[in-house]
């Protein structure tokens, strides 16, 4: 993937969150506050950030665990299988950690190749993802608080989805324009 192609994905993704969030926003709320112990999205959200997992150290050259490579995927499936089992308080929030530092990563190393300093906007929104995703894994209630306060009430929901707008159309920009001309061929 390119660097134009996630800009323009992330873009739309945050755009229809923002309008769902501006159109309905008592149907957004009702479902933010269910996100952190939603077990359903636990298990959904773990192994997605599994399997993209595997498939990153699939592709990954680890010349001193070559040997091991069989043996440590085992263990990184039967590691996402015990989580989901024993692990189930705030396992969505945990997921999405996951996923948040494994988009973090790849977006962080689709930057590298494109020549515009703009580039250095999805590393700092890469890097803020790193912080929360950490944030997140160490202590999930923290989402739960957050999700209680974004939401607390319709002027604090249009507000936030207001500026979700705002970057969705720099991402939907960018995307279009300067991370297109810039990706190398």
């Amino acid at each position: 993937m390119q660097l134009y192609t996630l800009s323009i994905l992330l873009g739309v993704a945050t755009m229809a969150k923002a309008v769902w969030a501006l159109a309905y926003p008592d149907k957004f709320r009702a479902s933010a506050k269910r996100i952190p112990r939603s077990t359903t999205l636990g298990y959904v959200t773990v192994a997605i950030g599994t399997a993209w997992f595997l498939y990153i150290f699939e592709n990954e050259s680890l010349a001193d665990f070559a040997a091991y490579k069989t043996l440590l995927r085992g263990g990184f499936i039967l590691l996402a299988v015990l989580v989901c089992m024993f692990v189930k308080d705030y396992l969505a929030v945990r997921g999405m950690a996951i996923i948040l530092l494994l988009l973090a990563k790849s977006t962080v190393e689709m930057a590298r190749i494109v020549e515009t300093d703009w580039r250095l906007l999805l590393v700092a929104i890469a890097y803020v993802w790193v912080v929360v995703g950490m944030w997140f894994t160490v202590s999930p209630w923290r989402a739960r608080d957050l999700l209680e306060w974004a939401t607390a009430n319709d002027g604090r929901i249009k507000t936030m989805a207001i500026a979700r707008v705002g970057l969705a159309a720099l991402l939907l920009v960018l995307g279009l324009t300067v991370f297109r001309t810039s990706a190398s061929p």
